[in-house]
């Protein structure tokens, strides 16, 4: 019995390879070329394209042997797994690639965080879950190696300029879509005031509050930052926007551990709460903010175990909005 079963996966293994399968010389999708997507190439010179059937060449006992994080899932799953990484074949293109059949709370539950009533659906103001859709508009060709790199795991979008440049951040990212002049086709934030963030964003971001580059000095009343935060450092938008799932209103983040990069791993992995209400951040501020010398209360903790921020329980737009010129930052 056991001659048979090498007989049969040595032939699955010839089958394989005259395919094109990934961990053969002649694959098409290969994690070293972060070439996930398949093209009209697939199969060797194309003889595997547009083949709606991933059966027909990969058989479920052989393939992902070095995706050790992902092979018990797509196994258990079976082939409704593949488009996600490597699109349709060229087939069935107007179906959903299907992300989230492994990205879940169950079986990737932190790649990436999906807790929370509230995402980016690119509706303001929905509550729902991220659908697959919307996942292939920000991450539309993604190598899956674990590792965030901005301009292989993010959808390419034009400039100011319209030509598709290299992201510098992930903030820049966020502004090709949310500004007054070059909103992308099929993306447009309609019916927006001048002024709201949504649009006014991109402005506000490079000429007064990146949030530490401007004028912050440190040197204020209410000086004193948390360690990894210094002063004159920009902070990404994902530092206090939560895109794939939160519980609080305009994608505000409800823990510290979906936001705040560079915060201390200590105090970020030890999930501080964040609840926003009535225009209360003190919980989000005080994930970054600690004074250094105690005035205005700025000892009264905030309701998620940090304390170091003023006027804990007011509304903190009094003063700090996006684009308010006359505090530092926010």
């Amino acid at each position: 019995m056991k001659n048979i079963v090498t007989i049969i996966l040595l032939m699955m293994a010839t089958l394989l390879s005259a395919c094109g399968d990934s961990d053969g010389e002649n694959g098409a999708v290969s994690l070293e070329s972060s070439n996930l997507l398949l093209t009209a190439s697939h199969g060797g010179k194309g003889a595997a394209w547009r083949l709606p059937d991933c059966s027909t060449c990969h058989a479920m006992e052989v393939i992902h042997k070095r995706a050790e994080r992902i092979r018990n899932i797509v196994r258990e799953k079976g082939y409704t797994t593949c488009t996600g990484c490597h699109g349709r074949n060229g087939s069935n293109e107007s179906e959903p690639r299907q992300c989230s059949v492994c990205h879940n709370n169950n079986d990737l539950p932190h790649a990436p965080w999906l807790q929370g009533q509230h995402a980016h659906t690119f509706t303001v103001g929905e509550t729902a879950l991220l659908n697959d859709d919307q996942c292939v508009d920000c991450h539309v060709a993604s190598d899956m190696d674990g590792v965030f790199e901005l301009n292989r795991d993010l959808t390419g979008y034009a400039d100011k300029t319209q030509r598709v440049s290299s992201y510098s951040s992930i903030s820049e990212f966020c502004l090709r879509c949310h500004n007054r002049d070059h909103q992308q086709v099929g993306f447009e934030i309609i019916d927006r005031n001048f002024y709201d963030p949504l649009i006014a964003v991109e402005d506000a971001f490079h000429f007064i509050d990146q949030h530490g580059s401007v004028d912050g000095t440190g040197l204020r009343t209410y000086a004193g930052l948390r360690p990894g935060y210094k002063y004159r450092t920009v902070v990404a938008c994902t530092d206090c926007h939560a895109m794939h799932g939160t519980d609080n209103t305009r994608l505000i983040i409800d823990s510290s551990q979906k936001g705040v990069t560079q915060l201390n791993a200590s105090i970020r992995e030890a999930a501080h709460s964040v609840t926003v209400n009535n225009g209360d951040y003190s919980q989000l501020c005080v994930l970054c903010h600690q004074m250094q010398v105690i005035v205005d209360d700025g000892d009264l903790e905030t309701g998620n175990g940090l304390a170091g921020v003023h006027e804990v329980g007011s509304d903190c737009r009094t003063c700090h909005t996006h684009g308010e010129a006359i505090q530092a930052g926010l």
